[in-house]
C-alpha cells in the first residue's frame, strides 16, 4: 500500500496507549455517538432501506465480476470526452505519475480535494519530496495538516480533536501554509470556519493544478462524481487549468441508473442528510468551462489481490461512508490512529492486510481489532459482512495459505507469534474427533476447578488482562444428562434439544 504509516506499533500496543487518553475517548464519545444517532434518524425515513441496501451489493458485486470490462469501457469513455487514463500498479507507480504530470505543469503548489486514495498511497509526502507543496482544502484535513497529525477518521479526520484544539492549532500554525488566522480568534464554529475560508480563498484562486479522487466514475459516460458538503471541491475541481484524479479501480459503477442507488445511501450513511449539499460531475474537459486538462490515474496498489479473494472482496464494495467506524465499540475506545493505516475501524481491520499483506506484525493485528459483535455489518449500505471477512483474514494470519500477491498466486505463510494458538486449534481438533478423551478431559476439569488459576499464564495472560476466566461446572454436561435423565428419552424417541 504505502509506507507512511508503517513502523507503527501493532494494535493492541497502540490501543493500550490510545485507551488511556481520556480527552481521545471523549471527544470521539461525543462525535460518533451524535453522528449515529443522526444517520439512524436519516435511514428510518426510508422504508425501502434495506432494498436500497440490497440494490446497492448487487451492483457493486455485478461490477466487481465484470471490472475488467467496465475498467476498459471507463477508458474509453474518459478519452473520448478528452480526459487521458493512466494506470498505476502501486502506490510508488500512482505517485511517479502524479508528480511528473504536476512537474510537467511547471507548477510548484496544487490543491486537493479530500481523497482517501491519495492518503493510501501517501501522494502528499512523495510531492513534498519532488519539491511541490499540497494543500488540503478539506476543513478537516486542513486541521490535520496543519497540526502536522494524521487522519483519524474516515469521514471527519480531525474527530479526535475538540473546538480549542483546533483554535490553537488554527493561531499557531496558519501562518506557516499561509494567511495567518485572525487575531483574537475564539473556539466558536463559526469564527474557526471563518478563519479556515480566508485561508483557502486565497489557495482557491491562485491554484492551477487541482488534485482529487472521486465516490465513483460512471463508465456508461467516463463521468467521475464528487459528493461533499463545504464546497471546497467544487472550487478545487473547477478553477484550476489541470485537474488530476487518483481513484480505485473499485469506484467504477456501470451506469448513471446504478449510481442514483448510491447517491441514495452514501448520504444518509456518511452525514446522515437526504441528499449532498454538493454533488460535482464531470465528463473529461470542455472549452471555457473547468480545467483545460484532465487526467484520470486508475489505482490497483492490491485491490485485484482483493478481488481474487472470494470472501474478501466484499470489502471492495466499500463506500467509504463510514457508517462502521460510528457504531464500533472497538474504534470508539481506541480511536483511528491505532489502526496505523489511513483506512481506520472495522473496514480498515478487513480491507488494510487485504491490500497491504499480513506480513508485519501490525497488518497482521488488525483482523483481531474487533469483538465480532456485528454492529458494523448492521449499518453497512452496501451489507459488507465485515465480521465473516475478520474471521476469514484471522485464520490466514494464523494459518497461512494461498492467496493472491501483486496479481501472482502465492502460498503466504503464517504471521509470526500464533505457533501457540496453531497448536491449541490442532489440540482442539483432535479432542473433539474422539469424544471418550473429550469426556474425560471435561470430567478431569470439572474435579480439578478449585485449583483453577484466575488468570491463564504465557500466551492466554493477555487474554484474561482484559476478560474473566469462565468458571468450569461441577459437572459436565453429558454426566449431568445422564444423572438426570438416564437413557429415557433416547428409548422414547425424545427430543433433548
Amino acid at each position: 500500500m504505502t509506507g507512511t504509516y508503517l513502523g507503527m506499533p501493532a494494535f493492541p500496543e497502540a490501543a493500550a496507549v490510545s485507551t488511556k487518553n481520556t480527552r481521545l475517548r471523549a471527544n470521539l464519545r461525543h462525535a460518533t455517538h451524535t453522528i449515529r444517532a443522526k444517520r439512524a434518524a436519516a435511514v428510518a425515513e426510508l422504508a425501502d432501506w434495506e432494498r436500497l441496501r440490497a440494490a446497492g451489493a448487487a451492483i457493486k458485486d455485478r461490477t466487481l465480476r465484470h471490472l475488467d470490462h467496465y475498467l476498459e469501457r471507463l477508458e474509453s469513455t474518459v478519452t473520448a470526452a478528452g480526459g487521458q487514463v493512466h494506470w498505476a500498479a502501486d502506490a510508488e507507480d500512482a505517485n511517479r505519475i502524479v508528480t511528473e504530470l504536476v512537474r510537467a505543469t511547471g507548477e510548484r503548489e496544487v490543491v486537493k480535494v479530500k481523497s482517501m486514495a491519495t492518503q493510501e498511497i501517501g501522494l502528499n509526502d512523495a510531492l513534498a519530496e519532488a519539491g511541490i507543496r499540497a494543500y488540503e482544502t478539506d476543513l478537516a484535513e486542513l486541521i490535520v495538516q496543519l497540526g502536522d497529525d494524521l487522519p483519524s477518521h474516515i469521514l471527519v479526520p480531525a474527530i479526535h480533536r475538540n473546538r480549542t484544539e483546533i483554535r490553537d492549532i488554527f493561531t499557531h500554525r496558519m501562518a506557516r501554509w499561509g494567511r495567518p488566522a485572525p487575531e483574537g480568534l475564539t473556539d466558536a464554529p463559526a469564527d474557526l470556519a471563518e478563519a479556515a475560508r480566508l485561508h483557502l480563498r486565497e489557495k482557491f484562486l491562485n491554484a492551477k493544478v487541482g488534485i482529487s479522487g472521486a465516490n465513483f466514475m460512471v463508465a456508461e459516460t467516463g463521468t467521475l462524481v464528487v459528493v461533499e458538503s463545504e464546497g471546497n471541491g467544487r472550487m478545487c475541481l473547477t478553477l484550476p487549468e489541470t485537474l488530476i484524479s487518483v481513484v480505485g479501480i473499485e469506484k467504477v459503477v456501470p451506469t448513471w441508473r446504478d449510481l442514483e442507488v448510491f447517491l441514495q445511501l452514501l448520504p444518509r450513511s456518511s452525514t446522515a442528510e437526504r441528499m449532498n449539499p454538493y454533488t460535482s460531475t464531470w465528463t473529461g474537459t470542455t472549452d471555457g468551462d473547468g480545467p483545460r486538462v484532465f487526467h484520470l490515474v486508475l489505482l490497483d496498489n492490491g485491490r485485484t489481490d482483493t478481488l481474487a479473494d472470494t470472501v474478501g472482496r466484499q470489502a471492495l464494495r466499500c463506500i467509504r461512508c463510514s457508517a462502521c467506524l460510528n457504531v464500533c465499540p472497538v474504534y470508539e475506545r481506541a480511536g483511528g490512529h491505532a489502526y496505523g493505516s489511513a483506512y481506520p475501524g472495522p473496514i480498515g481491520a478487513i480491507l488494510t492486510p487485504q491490500l497491504r499483506g499480513t506480513q508485519s506484525e501490525l497488518d497482521a493485528s488488525l483482523p483481531y481489532a474487533s469483538s465480532l459483535c456485528g454492529a458494523c455489518y448492521e449499518v453497512c449500505p452496501v451489507a459488507i459482512d465485515i465480521p465473516e471477512i475478520l474471521v476469514h483474514l484471522r485464520e490466514r494470519v494464523v494459518e497461512g495459505g494461498p492467496a493472491s500477491v501483486r496479481g501472482t498466486r502465492a502460498v503466504i505463510k503464517p504471521a509470526k507469534g500464533h505457533a501457540a494458538e496453531r497448536a491449541a486449534m490442532r489440540a482442539a481438533r483432535w479432542a473433539l474427533d474422539h469424544p471418550g478423551v473429550l469426556r474425560a478431559g471435561q470430567r478431569l476439569a470439572s474435579r480439578t476447578r478449585r485449583f483453577h488459576p484466575r488468570r491463564l499464564p504465557g500466551p492466554g495472560r493477555a487474554w484474561t488482562d482484559t476478560r474473566d476466566l469462565p468458571a468450569v461446572p461441577a459437572e459436565p454436561f453429558r454426566d449431568w444428562w445422564q444423572r438426570t435423565h438416564g437413557d429415557g428419552n433416547r428409548s422414547e424417541g425424545k427430543s433433548t434439544t
